[in-house]
């Protein structure tokens, strides 16, 4: 083979690879396009808001796990059990969420602990009132139980599911420390997973004449409480 040939070769195999290459990252934003038109076709079917924030979260774990264990090059998350800085940020939820929240709390906790979850609700209500931009606010969240952990933690909001971090320390140096405009380095096809299922719900309580605006989890629990 002179340098003619190999030139040729090379040049070919590349352009192999790359006719290859983009055809993969075709496929891959696909999947998307495909889970979007899952989530809205689903949720639309669901019998009620609940019932579409149920479905929302189980389509949305088995996204965010087959992912995790099908995709090469996932980002290693630095997570566990019992870590808990962003459990001090202000959480928003779409519609459904909180009402799912307020009837695993109704099924799943006593009297005594409703009871005292309803005046941390009310603290925390009161604490997000009085500040300008309750985004900034660092608050424990109410549902967080004294070993750190979430104690609604199967029907967690979509936002804590999305939240994903490389580092604990530069969670807690956004949380904690001198960075509160910093971000945290995300797993981007898990965040997106999550943002597709939000904007779902906002779509179909607007297709049902519901209120679509995401609200703060604390105010929206609250409210499904005082309801149930």
């Amino acid at each position: 083979m002179d340098s003619q040939q190999a030139s040729r070769h090379v040049a070919a195999e590349i352009e192999s690879v790359g006719t290859l290459m983009r055809s993969l990252s075709g496929r891959y934003e696909g999947i998307f396009a495909e889970l979007a038109t899952t989530l809205h076709a689903t949720l639309a079917q669901s019998g009620t808001m609940v019932e579409a924030a149920r479905d929302a979260i189980a389509i949305t774990e088995a996204a965010a796990n087959s992912f995790r264990d099908n995709i090469p090059n996932q980002p290693a998350p630095a997570c566990s059990s019992g870590c808990s800085p962003c459990c001090h940020l202000y959480v928003q939820v779409p519609p459904g969420i909180a009402a799912l929240i307020a009837d695993h709390i109704e099924a799943s906790f006593t009297a005594v602990e409703r009871a005292a979850l309803r005046e941390r609700l009310r603290v925390a209500s009161d604490a997000f009132r009085a500040v300008p931009d309750p985004a900034r606010l660092r608050l424990r969240c109410v549902l967080l139980g004294d070993d750190n952990r979430c104690t609604v933690y199967e029907v967690r909001p979509l936002s804590c599911r999305a939240f994903t971090s490389r580092s604990l320390p530069r969670c807690q140096q956004v949380v904690f420390g001198d960075a509160p405009d910093g971000g945290v380095e995300q797993n981007a096809a898990h965040f997106r997973i999550h943002t597709e299922a939000t904007f779902a719900l906002e779509q179909v309580a607007k297709a049902r004449g519901l209120p679509s605006a995401q609200i703060g989890l604390v105010v929206a629990l609250l409210e499904a409480m005082h309801e149930g």
